[in-house]
């Protein structure tokens, strides 16, 4: 059976193959041709790009995609100014659900706010409604509870950092999140998905990399990222690459339909939340962080992965995080060799705090870095969230983009939404505007780490790039001059997207 022929003519193609290109072919799920208009073969069907410019489309790295939809469809709080701010969200949230509903959120930093006071659990409970309640900060990696909560689970209370005071963080903060998730039905959790699926097909995003992590106090999440994995199979959304968070559980990932055993299984946690693991303590707090994995256990989820053809990924922020997580390599690199370490594509994701021997040592296994441009623009510089936490020196040295890249680290950009926004332009802008003018990228540079680069940490090389034989994955947009957007200036708006392909398929078309 012959698969349908396209041809895109009338714009402008971005291709390294064929630099003047004005048109390109598919067929099925596959770049056929690319070339000039007068040069275009025959095709079952014709489209007028009308001037416009096409790229690969963008791939996001790292993304949660129901607490995404939640996000887009529910109650946000991000941008929130004050505790009090946030309770009222809440309350006018909780005022529109039914009485045996859940109040589940995020979003809040208080290090934007005049006051940092946090809400109390007392406070939660009333605005909520009385409802089970959990409101996670904008890291992920610390919240705070209701009243109802505390009172229904309280173990919960005693894990670790959770003690009887806000925030939950750590353990706590990852189990309290959990028991108020358990009660939102997979279907609707899938819902929310589809609609953060809907809206990256929007931006141009034709695939997105879901990081889950198993949970004792949520055993839905089993089946939701099963369904997660399913809708990346939908013809009208972009392709869905699942990584499980389970040590030492690759058989397993295997069988839920991962594509890698690991991605947020955290090394540490958060520079927000002081549990990114550092090797010298923090600047506002006598302490290193959280350390959640040590080499040895590292090493045994590298042989796990590698016993099952999984690839690795370890969430791990601070530099005593990545530092583990590299000890493990060195553990795990006897017993399966350089090459096949090199091989297999291991990625940490985030790596935020890097010294030169750090990179050096990332280098030389192969491991590819997931990172977020969008968090130096958030909390970087002199003045931000990282220099209260860490001074400004080593504010300034966090998320070395142009360090990594320049001596070889391949990168994979990101948002880690809902921590930052889906915003594949925005993440390129942040590259070009990193607050220290030494981690700077280029434009290309930072777009092929925005597309190409996302498939090369897949382990796929035939997409990203528009020539014969390359994956059908573009989008096209409402630019109509050749070449990439200068971003440089902030007040430059983001290019529009018209249309966004995904395996050959139109997944977004404006009206």
């Amino acid at each position: 059976m012959s698969l349908q022929t396209t041809l895109w003519r009338g714009g402008h193609v971005l291709s390294a193959s064929s630099p003047a290109a004005t048109a390109l072919r598919t067929e099925g799920d596959r770049i056929t041709w690319v070339g000039r208009d007068a040069d275009a073969p025959a095709a079952d069907r014709t489209v007028d790009l009308e001037q416009c410019l096409v790229t690969p489309a963008f791939v996001d790295s790292h993304v949660h995609l129901t607490g995404t939809g939640a996000a887009l469809t529910g109650l946000d709080l991000a941008g929130t100014t004050s505790a009090a701010d946030v309770l009222d969200r809440v309350a006018a949230h909780a005022a529109t659900l039914p009485a045996d509903a859940v109040v589940l959120a995020g979003g809040w930093d208080e290090t934007t706010w005049d006051d940092p006071t946090l809400p109390g659990y007392d406070e939660v409970d009333r605005a909520a409604g009385g409802r089970l309640a959990y409101l996670s900060r904008v890291c992920g990696h610390a919240g705070i509870p209701g009243n109802r909560l505390d009172a229904e689970h309280p173990e919960i209370a005693l894990l670790e950092y959770g003690l009887f005071k806000p925030p939950y963080r750590r353990m706590a903060h990852r189990a309290a999140r959990a028991a108020v998730a358990r009660a939102v039905p997979v279907h609707q959790r899938l819902d929310k998905a589809r609609a953060a699926l809907a809206h990256a097909a929007t931006l141009g995003i034709a695939a997105v990399a879901e990081h889950s992590v198993p949970n004792a106090f949520d055993d839905l999440i089993e089946p939701e990222f099963q369904g997660l994995t399913a809708l990346g199979t939908d013809e009208g959304l972009p392709a869905v690459h699942g990584w499980w968070g389970e040590l030492a559980a690759a058989e397993k990932a295997r069988d839920l339909g991962a594509h890698g055993c690991g991605g947020d299984l955290s090394a540490d946690g958060s520079l927000g939340a002081r549990t990114a693991y550092l090797r010298t303590p923090y600047a506002d707090a006598d302490t290193l962080g959280a350390q959640y994995l040590t080499a040895p256990d590292i090493a045994a989820h590298l042989l796990d992965c590698h016993a099952a053809g999984l690839s690795a990924a370890f969430h791990a922020i601070g530099d005593g995080a990545v530092e583990a997580v590299l000890d493990g390599l060195d553990l795990a690199e006897p017993r399966l060799g350089l090459d096949a370490v090199r091989h297999a594509r291991h990625r940490i994701e985030h790596a935020e705090l890097l010294d030169a021997a750090l990179i050096a040592r990332m280098v030389h296994h192969g491991v590819h870095a997931s990172v977020q441009p969008a968090f130096d623009a958030a909390w970087g510089g002199p003045d931000g969230m990282y220099a209260a936490r860490l001074g400004t020196e080593r504010a300034l040295a966090a998320n070395p983009l142009a360090g990594l890249a320049g001596v070889g680290v391949p990168l994979a950009f990101g948002s880690d939404s809902p921590v930052t926004a889906l915003d594949p332009w925005g993440g390129v802008r942040a590259a070009l505007a990193h607050r220290n003018p030494l981690s700077r990228l280029s434009t290309a540079a930072a777009f092929s780490a925005a597309t190409r680069g996302g498939w090369r940490a897949l382990g796929i090389d035939d997409a990203g790039a528009l020539a014969p034989g390359t994956r059908a994955d573009f989008a096209v947009w409402d630019l109509t001059a050749p070449g990439l957007p200068d971003l440089s200036d902030p007040r430059t708006p983001p290019p529009a997207c018209r249309t966004t392909v995904s395996r050959g398929r139109v997944i977004h078309q404006r009206s």
